[in-house]
């Protein structure tokens, strides 16, 4: 029989009734404490049809948040918010991960501990503005970190790590994507280091793999996903040479063997240009599950599945307008359409509220 969006498929140690993902999705709804609310236990549990949930991106550290209302996942009023969360996630008999995020330059300093300055690979500001409690402003030109604080930097992932295993996940992602932290270390746009960590792939892909490396020594490679995005140009990122780059990221992976590799093919968010790249190179130097995401519908997803072009499929904005999305795609019923004024920040409309059929 061909394998299609409704096939069960395990992913490491992490058994899904189906292939259907809800992508991470920055809400901004979470408590100005980064503790999860009631309304955010609701609108994962609305979803909790799809194989897999991944949460929103959630910071590690205080440092590591951009913007307003993120929930957190370093302390323990966190843990318990958290799961509420999965409680309700696992009894609806769905699986749910924690994405694990550190935004690096993309953040302000009003939206950080004593007002101190956002840290980065290099002193580079990036273009645009910042998202904060007092509206839109300027980035600022971030903090170039030392390398003798990347040991500590690199134990905020594995202390996040536990507190989300503390929390029922069944297990986390480390988001290395869209231009944040991990991904600025990546791309030579944003990472000018003449160190170890800066110049060659080899270097440049140096803390993204020890960071794995602790992330996998915590949670085991079975319950541990990865995401990159290497051809977005969202958040200023540029790279000179991103298929062999990202050809070469992908391989030092594999060693690995993670749960899944999760793949932003294209660019998102605006932000300019995709890159040109050839995802068909990715995931044939890939040797374990390979997720794809952005702008897959039930065709395409199902197309790509029975190619043996991906193992399943994230969907973003569908989840987000149709909680029942699984139902909807098997029964082709019409889709709710999503009100994009409501993603970002605000209350149960937009978030909540969406009708199911």
């Amino acid at each position: 029989m061909a394998l299609d969006l409704f096939s069960p498929v395990k992913l490491g140690s992490i058994l899904l009734n189906n292939r259907m993902v809800m992508a991470p999705l920055t809400r901004n709804r979470s408590s100005e404490t980064g503790v999860p609310q009631a309304m955010n236990v609701t609108y994962y549990e609305q979803r909790a049809t799809a194989g897999l949930i991944i949460t929103e991106a959630t910071p590690i550290s205080a440092m590591a948040h951009g913007y307003p209302a993120l929930p957190g996942i370093y302390s323990g009023e966190q843990v318990v918010g958290w799961r509420k969360v999965t409680d309700a996630v696992h009894a609806k008999g769905s699986k749910i991960v924690l994405q694990l995020w550190h935004v690096g330059r993309i953040s302000h300093p009003s939206l950080l501990p004593n007002g101190a300055l956002p840290v980065a690979p290099s002193a580079i500001k990036p273009a645009g503005k910042a998202f904060t409690y007092e509206g839109l402003v300027d980035y600022v030109t971030p903090r170039a970190l030392d390398a003798s604080e990347l040991p500590e930097l690199i134990k905020d992932y594995a202390h996040a790590t536990q507190c989300a295993l503390d929390a029922g996940f069944d297990g986390v992602e480390i988001h290395a994507a869209n231009g944040y932290l991990l991904d600025q270390f990546l791309r030579d746009g944003s990472n000018k280091r003449t160190d170890n960590y800066g110049g060659s792939f080899e270097n440049r892909t140096r803390l993204l793999l020890e960071v794995t490396e602790a992330v996998v020594a915590v949670a085991g490679a079975d319950k541990v996903g990865l995401r990159l995005s290497p051809a977005n140009p969202f958040n200023d990122m540029h790279d000179s040479h991103p298929q062999s780059l990202f050809n070469y990221v992908v391989t030092a992976l594999n060693p690995f063997n993670l749960a899944y590799l999760h793949i932003v093919e294209g660019g998102i968010h605006g932000g300019g240009e995709a890159a040109p790249f050839d995802f068909s190179e990715l995931r044939a130097l890939y040797q374990h599950s390979y997720m794809a995401n952005l702008g897959f519908n039930k065709q395409t997803g199902n197309a790509a599945i029975a190619a043996g072009e991906a193992d399943c499929i994230a969907f973003g904005v569908p989840f987000i307008a149709n909680p029942d999305l699984v139902e909807r795609y098997k029964t082709d019923a019409a889709l709710n359409e999503a009100d994009s004024t409501t993603f970002y920040g605000g209350n149960e409309k937009g978030y909540i509220d969406y009708p199911t059929l």
